[in-house]
């Protein structure tokens, strides 16, 4: 064996199954690697048995062993550039634009691959192995989709990174769009995107869909769409978008993201909606960090906080993940890329705060993201035969790791330690006599 975790407690139907179990976990068990970098053999744990003499050694005293956690919507492309030219003064989606437009006149290749190395730095750090990113193609000299084409080769023993042709300033309404959208596609990129609502109308909005997924079925190439990211209830795109990918059998390789519109839409055609969502197939990425922020910024009190029907749509059998979005840009000048930081805010921002719907949103940030990305078991999960790629959490449960926002002790990608956090406890000295003699750890784990 090229490594064993000992004594790991795993979550039932870990990987990207059908039969979730709101994050319950199973007992300990060893996870043992081959030379290959794949997972050889899950064993139930026996503290009996001697540790092997060869290979690396993982000792996980109960902690919680997951696959890796999975981005699906980021963009490396605008991470790092907050406050360049200047900062997004009014905080919307459409300022945001424009000061991404002045900045990406000065893109050149060096300027790209530095902030993005450093925002998969970051998530590699934190669990995250496996990225979408959006990258813009409304730049006719696509400096940054080349720049992230050769950093999808450097990273690839380690880590999936997806590039989405991602037309920031519309197909239709842009000057060379949908030549510009080719282009990017015959240079690379593996998903094809849109923005309709950004469109000039709704006939071209319409129209830049149909666009994007006739150029993916004609290339074999997955659909994610910027779709009703604004406050409009008229704005209904996504309708279109799942019809589109209901007919055309593009179903599940179809993704919806932000739609923020929806949390202003009313109940009956809410319920509509979600019967054909559900019968498309398509995915749902709610962006909690970017949506709270843009949304609701033309609003008077009561002002909308703009997320998409996270927990309705859960509920009618869509796949609905969370993205981390921006970070550190001009839609968002905060932001570490930490996974677990956007499964916090997003369940709060969706009310997911019940004993079972805690747990979800673990799953949205893994298992539920590994499926917008088109993970399989081959990729993704553990299981016997599938990439030794995991990080193992200091806590007993999703809800726990949320909670206290834990850092991976380890991450490991096909067999390599790629990471490692090792335990930095807090030590306090409580003053009450008969409190504690001397000071004592707190880790914040429920007595």
């Amino acid at each position: 064996m090229r490594m064993i975790v000992r004594g790991a407690r795993l979550l039932r139907g870990e990987g990207r199954t059908e039969g979730r179990t709101a994050g319950r976990t199973g007992g300990r068990f060893d996870v043992e690697v081959g030379e290959d970098g794949r997972i050889a053999r899950v064993v139930p744990f026996d503290d009996q048995k001697e540790p092997p003499a060869t290979g690396t050694l993982i000792e996980a005293h109960g902690a919680l062993l997951s696959a890796p956690f999975v981005e699906p919507h980021i963009h490396l492309d605008t991470a790092l550039t907050a406050g360049e030219p200047r900062p997004n003064a009014s905080g919307t989606l459409w300022e945001g634009i424009a000061r991404w437009s002045e900045r990406k006149r000065t893109l050149t290749r060096e300027d790209v691959i530095a902030r993005a190395t450093e925002v998969l730095r970051w998530q590699a750090a934190q669990g995250v192995l496996h990225v979408r990113t959006h990258c813009d193609t409304t730049d006719p000299s696509l400096t940054a989709l080349d720049a992230l084409l050769e950093l999808r080769d450097r990273v690839r023993d380690f880590m999936t990174l997806q590039i989405v042709a991602f037309p920031q300033e519309g197909i239709v309404s842009f000057p060379d769009g949908e030549a510009l959208l080719r282009e990017a596609v015959r240079r690379g990129a593996d998903v094809v995107g849109a923005i309709p609502h950004f469109e000039d109308t709704r006939e071209d909005g319409v129209a830049s869909l149909g666009i994007a997924l006739a150029l993916a079925e004609e290339h074999g190439l997955r659909v994610d769409a910027h779709c009703d990211e604004i406050d409009d209830d008229q704005s209904r795109f996504v309708e279109v978008l799942a019809t589109l990918a209901l007919r055309s059998g593009l179903r599940e390789r179809v993704t919806a993201s932000h739609t923020t519109a929806m949390g202003s839409y009313g109940g009956a055609y809410s319920f509509k909606l979600q019967r054909l969502l559900a019968r498309s197939g398509i995915n749902l990425v709610s962006n909690p960090f970017a949506n709270l922020n843009l949304q609701g910024r033309f609003d008077a009190y009561p002002k909308r906080r703009g997320l998409t029907q996270v927990k309705e749509m859960l509920a009618a059998g869509v796949n609905v993940a969370f993205g981390h979005d921006d970070v550190m840009d001009p839609w968002n000048a905060l932001g570490t890329a930490n996974p677990l930081q956007t499964a916090l805010v997003g369940l709060y921002a969706a009310q997911l705060t019940g004993a079972d719907e805690i747990p979800e949103a673990f799953s949205m940030v893994t298992d539920r993201a590994a499926h917008v990305l088109g993970l399989d078991a081959s990729e993704y999960g553990i299981a016997e035969g599938s990439p030794a790629s995991f990080v193992l959490l200091p806590a007993e449960t999703p809800t726990e790791a949320i909670r206290r926002q834990v850092r991976p002790r380890y991450v490991v990608s096909r067999g390599s330690v790629l990471a490692e956090t090792p335990p930095a406890p807090t030590w306090l000295n409580w003053p009450p006599e008969g409190w504690g003699s001397g000071p004592t750890e707190v880790d914040f784990s429920r007595p």
